[in-house]
């Protein structure tokens, strides 16, 4: 049988490229396809939990960004704080990340081409795809994958539905934390990327407004926000994450509303566990691999998303953190890891 590589990555963003990385590390040839030139941007909280940031570390990249202590919660009249045990996280522009990432897996000689795939052919012994013979393929084309749909694997929007906008604003970095803001209609998630850079995600089930934040946007001080970049609905629910010789990762595999920006140390540790099934030649392993690594994402966050939806709780949700540190700081821990 011949193949062209030993692994097909469809979709060159931080999941695909997390895998490239790892599947390199193993020995196996990579080529990666995506229709987009990188550096590639989107919406993204931008916060690298402790652990996530150790893995990429552990793969030979570094981005360039700035260090966070942990996590806050602010609400008009409340905050609370968690800091992280592991030691500090970091905020990195999605651009810049995706540049890091870009240039180490090119140090690993992966190949690239530049094409949308939106059809899979696969058999007992290998898969096609993008014109492309592999024996493994990753799918790690996002929140609305072709490829999932493609290998026939059902995904359906969860509710409540809801939807993210981010901007950046060029004022000074106020904080060492990572703030999420809460009001009655969604949460702002505010992460320093750069000195004078600060990145600012709205999640909400409506169109979303920075004056729902009135201590918010008297810190930024008028400054005018950069370009928006939205996506949604958030929340993915996945019937499987293997079809065959297809292995989903990433935002492709399944999403929970975020909380904290856990989504890129998630997507690196889903690339490593999909690496690992795919050396093994035991794809199926990787279904219960995926949810013992999102296992404590998925809980807490569908839990609290849950807990906030009414307004009497969403209330509540600050000055709870504020009133129970140690049940909050375990929550934070648990999401960096």
């Amino acid at each position: 049988m011949t193949y062209d590589t030993d692994l097909l990555i469809l979709g060159g963003g931080p999941g695909g490229l997390a895998a490239a990385l790892y599947a390199c590390q193993q020995g196996l040839s990579v080529i990666v396809v995506d229709p987009r030139e990188s550096p590639i941007d989107k919406a993204c909280g931008e916060g690298l939990m402790p652990g996530g940031l150790a893995e990429l570390k552990a793969l030979g990249v570094d981005p360039v960004g700035m260090p966070f202590q942990g996590i806050a919660y602010v609400s008009a009249q409340r905050r609370a704080e968690a800091r992280f045990r592991a030691g500090p996280g970091r905020g990195v522009r999605r651009t810049t990340l995706h540049a890091a990432l870009t240039a180490r897996a090119k140090e690993q000689d992966t190949q690239w081409l530049r094409a949308r795939v939106t059809s899979v052919a696969q058999d007992a012994a290998g898969v096609t795809a993008g014109g492309v013979r592999a024996k493994w393929v990753v799918a790690a084309d996002g929140l609305h994958s072709a490829v999932r749909r493609a290998v026939g694997i059902r995904a359906s929007a969860g509710t409540p539905r809801r939807y993210g906008v981010r901007w950046h604003y060029r004022v000074p970095a106020w904080s060492d934390f990572v703030e999420v803001h809460w009001s009655r209609w969604g949460e702002a998630y505010v992460t320093p990327v750069e000195p004078d850079l600060v990145g600012v995600a709205i999640l909400s089930r409506q169109r979303p407004e920075i004056d729902w934040f009135p201590w918010l946007a008297e810190r930024l001080g008028g400054a005018t926000p950069g370009p928006a970049r939205g996506c949604g609905p958030l929340r993915q629910v996945v019937s499987r994450r293997v079809a065959g010789r297809v292995l989903l990762v990433g935002d492709a595999a399944g999403y929970e509303d975020a909380l904290t920006g856990e989504g890129i140390s998630l997507a690196v540790r889903q690339a490593a566990a999909a690496v690992r099934a795919i050396v093994d030649n035991s794809p199926a392993s990787y279904e219960a691999a995926w949810h013992r690594v999102t296992r404590n994402y998925r809980w807490l966050t569908r839990g609290l998303v849950l807990a906030s939806t009414p307004a009497v709780a969403r209330r509540a949700i600050v000055p709870a953190g504020a009133l129970l540190p140690p049940v909050f700081r375990r929550g934070v821990n648990m999401l960096a890891q």
